[in-house]
């Protein structure tokens, strides 16, 4: 059996999730409140297993709930906010349910909590590792999803502000890592930082023109990275 509290400042959300709840028998709602406040009182006083929890809730918002929590539990967030969906993941939650949902996207979330797909708290750091030294996959958002990309399908890496735009052939992808920290986690003999605002992948590379006093790096589908002059030594000791 599982402990289960609601926090939703919208009665028809909660009532939903309550609705749905009487499938699973072994998730016991202890507890529902409709604002930040009561959500963090409740929360600390019966130490629930999982808690559906909205983010925008009067007195606290769903993240401010969780810094003032004596113990993290399972966290489904209930939204009808998208755009919180990568820091949602930055705080280990085990899914982000955007409003409205259907009774089969409920299903999905609750099956999360258990088996291989509790792996996502894992992929909240963006990056997961494997067998390996470094990371062979990395955690991107595509449209309104997050999934995972090979490491070897990324061409160049481009900062983004305080994220990194990760391109591969055809598509590009956000992560919600900025590009000195992937540079630190990703494997050095395969991606190499060419310049302050980007990243390459030295399997891709087609061509190193000089430009001026610097060079430019064509990508095999046709991308052109500026090498700028503080790093065009270790460029040229790599690709030798």
């Amino acid at each position: 059996m599982k402990k289960v509290i609601i926090a939703d400042d919208e009665n028809a959300g909660r009532v939903l999730i309550k609705e749905y709840l009487q499938d699973y028998p072994d998730l016991v709602l202890i507890a529902e409140v409709n604002n930040g406040v009561d959500a963090i009182a409740e929360i600390n006083k019966f130490k629930p297993d999982l808690v559906f929890l909205d983010i925008q809730m009067p007195g606290k918002t769903g993240f401010e709930v969780l810094n003032h929590l004596e113990e993290i539990p399972k966290i489904i967030f209930s939204t009808a906010y998208d755009e919180y969906a990568l820091k949602a993941f930055e705080v280990h939650a085990v899914d982000y349910l955007l409003k409205p949902y259907t009774k089969e996207r409920f299903k999905i979330a609750v099956e999360r909590l258990n088996g291989e797909n509790e792996k996502l708290g894992a992929l909240a750091q963006s990056i997961f590792m494997e067998d390996t030294t470094y990371p062979t996959r990395v955690l991107v958002q595509f449209n309104k999803k997050l999934i995972t990309i090979k490491c070897e399908e990324i061409l160049w890496i481009e900062a983004y502000g305080d994220y990194s735009r990760i391109h591969t052939v055809g598509q590009v992808y956000l992560s919600n890592f900025g590009i000195s920290d992937l540079e630190k986690k990703l494997n050095p003999q395969l991606f190499l930082r060419v310049h302050r605002s980007s990243m390459i992948n030295l399997d891709k590379v087609q061509e190193l023109n000089k430009y001026g006093k610097s060079y430019d790096v064509t990508l095999e589908n046709g991308d052109v990275v500026r090498v700028s002059r503080g790093y065009m030594d270790a460029i040229k000791r790599l690709l030798i």
